[in-house]
């Protein structure tokens, strides 16, 4: 019996999606069929969020009306930075993002005058609203750790854009918004990873998806999942310089640490959507004049692959990307939320559409049945 035991579900397939799949003959990532460096190559966030929410990339109408509607959405409720500041400064902007997330629930009205709240086009509804407030919600939890005031959103700017305009209250140029795009499109989704599950177990429940979110951001903020590129950052602070990558990477493979940002349990000949965010880390390095950064990257690549074979995933050439745009380390994980509620959502949408409630069972290792003691 102990057998037949998948730990960690490796292998095992609960269900169907038509959202994303890893072409293995390719190595490809696809988002409905489209392979996601493509994707990057040639769409926005928007589009792209369009496409995992529809099915289909917008035509020009689809688009417009789509990105009217999300520019509409992006003021951020009081009520919700209020909740923010009420947080300590102490806290992590995880927590004071998924904070913020259930909060949005709570605002919304519509969960408790409305019981139909599984209903597709409601939830899709409040996924766009969550996607169009997210920059404002992770901006604002790096400025107030700055001691800055929230930046007001700009509605002739794209997506991405106005992320950096309301992270650093201006709009940073073009190579650094494209840069951007390019993350928030890699990192949008990626089938049944842990975070998207925990997402699709809550809906299964026909709970809302403010709650499938915040039950997401809370297995995304686990070091062995999202938080893997504010760990690849600590690394390269660590290593220091290229000259140090592989000697430092002897000493903590002999100490037997868990080096982040490489490897991936569904990618076995390296993450196909790493090539993509590192073309976009090398427009940076040459953008900010900062070659020491792609030098330490390369050196640490490739004494890893030397040492043990193993490959960096998405999160290595993000990591550093981040950091050069001039987001704190802790904020890197936040941006991944900003990214994928669009994967999450989608996923969501797709349960609800087809549901059966996710209730695996355990194998019973414990004791036999036997009586309390008496206490005579």
């Amino acid at each position: 019996m102990l057998d037949d035991i998948k730990k960690g579900l490796a292998g095992v397939v609960v269900d169907v999606t038509a959202i994303s799949k890893v072409n293995p003959d390719t190595n490809s990532l696809l988002y409905r069929g489209y392979p996601v460096q493509q994707l990057a190559e040639r769409c926005t966030a928007e589009e792209v969020a369009y496409l995992l929410w529809h099915g289909e990339l917008p035509d020009p109408a689809q688009l417009a009306e789509f990105e009217t509607l999300e520019r509409s959405l992006r003021h951020l409720n009081p009520t919700v930075k209020d909740a923010m500041d009420a947080l300590p400064l102490s806290a992590h902007p995880m927590d004071v993002v998924r904070t913020a997330v259930s909060v949005l629930g709570a605002l919304d009205e519509s969960l408790t005058t409305d019981p139909t709240w599984i209903d597709g086009d409601l939830t899709l509804e409040r996924s766009i609203r969550m996607w169009a407030q997210l920059p404002a919600i992770v901006a604002y939890a790096q400025r107030r750790l700055r001691g800055q005031e929230l930046v007001e959103p700009r509605n002739d700017l794209g997506y991405s854009a106005n992320f950096l305009h309301m992270t650093f209250g201006e709009v940073p140029e073009l190579v650094v918004v494209s840069a951007f795009d390019v993350s928030m499109i890699l990192y949008a989704e990626h089938s049944f990873n842990a975070s998207t599950f925990t997402a699709r177990v809550i809906a299964s429940t026909l709970s809302d998806v403010y709650s499938a979110v915040t039950g997401a951001i809370g297995a995304l903020k686990g070091p062995l999942h999202g938080g893997a590129n504010e760990a690849v950052m600590h690394t390269f602070r660590e290593v220091g310089t290229a000259s140090f990558a592989a000697p430092w990477l002897g000493e903590a493979l002999a100490a037997k640490r868990k080096i982040m940002g490489f490897g991936h349990r569904v990618y076995k000949n390296g993450d196909s959507r790493v090539p993509t965010m590192k073309a976009a880390l090398e427009t940076l390095v040459a953008h900010y004049e900062r070659p020491e950064v792609l030098d330490l990257y390369d050196a640490l690549e490739k004494a890893m692959d030397e040492a043990k074979g193993i490959k960096p995933n998405l999160d290595y050439p993000s990591g550093p990307a981040y950091d050069l745009m001039g987001f704190d380390t802790e904020l890197f994980t936040p941006l991944f939320i900003a990214a994928r509620v669009t994967g999450w959502t989608a996923h969501v949408r797709e349960q609800l559409a087809a549901n059966a409630l996710i209730r695996p069972l355990s194998l019973y290792t414990g004791p036999e049945e036997r009586s309390v003691p008496s206490r005579d």
